[in-house]
């Protein structure tokens, strides 16, 4: 305890956001906290679903899903799914829907080392109690959706995604990424499910384009 007291001393947690000091155990300094953009409790369209995010992607939040992607800051996916889980509306989780994540490009998921709408599910899982199903994969070519235009981003989710061989789609699933632009992924998502038998399926993830 003395060690760790020390360390926030000698090298005091910085803010995700915009790099100033944080207090211990926080990603953001008040500043950034403050400028989140909370989005209201309810779903909208999105690729076709009934999708939920708890913050509006931009400022602070952007730079949390950035963090966690490309700098290996996997203790953030904690964070994104407390603020999923106590903000989705209620009919959402209910039913004990399985949260499927979206599968990231096997080459990708080399390079990076994890996959993190898997952890995010995962610990989404652990504060709701509902089970996590990572039952897709994705195959094919496997080009980036971050920097690509929307007509490219709805053209195609990076790859074709599919249900696993030998694995089962869930009756009931909750697709979740970490954040949702145009929707393409999720759509991707929801059409293998479908087709692999699940009758219902909507989308959780931690951060939204606005307007989608």
């Amino acid at each position: 305890m003395r060690f760790k007291a020390l360390t926030a001393v000698l090298a005091p947690p910085l803010c995700w956001g915009c790099g100033t000091s944080a207090r211990p155990g926080e990603p953001l300094c008040a500043r950034c906290r403050a400028g989140l953009r909370w989005q209201r409790p309810r779903t909208v369209r999105a690729g076709g679903l009934e999708a939920f995010a708890p913050v509006a992607y931009d400022g602070a939040a952007r730079e949390l899903v950035r963090a966690l992607k490309y700098r290996g800051a996997r203790a953030l996916a904690d964070t994104m799914a407390a603020q999923i889980a106590a903000n989705a509306p209620a009919e959402l989780l209910a039913g004990a829907p399985a949260l499927v994540p979206v599968p990231l490009h096997p080459a990708r998921a080399r390079r990076r080392g994890f996959n993190q709408a898997a952890l995010i599910a995962a610990a989404v899982g652990a504060r709701t109690g509902l089970n996590v199903d990572d039952c897709l994969e994705r195959r094919g070519r496997g080009t980036a959706q971050v920097g690509r235009g929307r007509a490219a981003r709805l053209a195609g989710a990076g790859g074709d995604v599919r249900v696993r061989v030998g694995a089962r789609a869930p009756p009931r699933a909750l697709v979740v990424d970490d954040v949702v632009t145009t929707g393409a992924t999720i759509a991707a998502c929801a059409a293998a499910l479908r087709a692999a038998g699940c009758r219902e399926v909507a989308a959780l993830s931690y951060a939204r384009t606005l307007a989608r």
